[in-house]
């Protein structure tokens, strides 16, 4: 797992070959984060941030590398959150908050109001296609901010309310909704 901009650039992180996650590819990743910093600005003061099924906490450690105020990476496995836990102390950082449980009861709680949300449920999940209404339902967008799913080809989130836009980087693709 690899930092590609901010403060903890470069940075590799071995990622125990016992995972079952499928972290979001270096190529995908960069290519999202490029589309975003034309669209966000992660050092804003008080900027909050949502990781859902944070998996590696790849996501998380690059939002926090970018300057994110307040990182909030739920993830239900408990080795995988072990994982996050540990990076995030080695970069010495308590900007992230690793959260070790249930994905959909926390969005059901409505715990607080998020600048950036990103989602990568496991592409098979069965309520993956709730997702989004889910997030909306539960206010945890804040007024302009941007909610970023990934899925796999065979979804198509285009007729959704709140949606804006798709990119795709070989089998991963992202769904954007304001």
């Amino acid at each position: 797992m690899r930092v590609i901009s901010g403060i903890y650039k470069s940075r590799r992180f071995d990622v125990p070959r016992s995972f079952k996650a499928r972290p979001t590819t270096d190529f995908a990743k960069e290519n999202l984060f490029n589309v975003l910093q034309n669209q966000i600005d992660f050092e804003e003061e008080g900027f909050k941030a949502l990781d859902l099924f944070a998996g590696t906490g790849s996501i998380s450690l690059e939002l926090v590398s970018r300057g994110c105020d307040q990182v909030i990476a739920v993830e239900r496995d408990r080795d995988h959150h072990a994982f996050i836990t540990k990076v995030m102390k080695e970069v010495k950082t308590e900007k992230c908050i690793p959260i070790r449980g249930d994905v959909f009861k926390f969005i059901k709680s409505g715990k607080g109001e998020y600048d950036f949300i990103f989602a990568d449920p496991p592409y098979e999940l069965k309520d993956l296609k709730t997702i989004p209404d889910l997030i909306f339902e539960n206010n945890l967008l804040k007024e302009d901010g941007l909610f970023v799913l990934e899925h796999g080809k065979q979804d198509n989130f285009e007729e959704h309310p709140h949606f804006v836009d798709r990119r795709a980087y070989g089998s991963v693709n992202f769904s954007f909704f304001k």
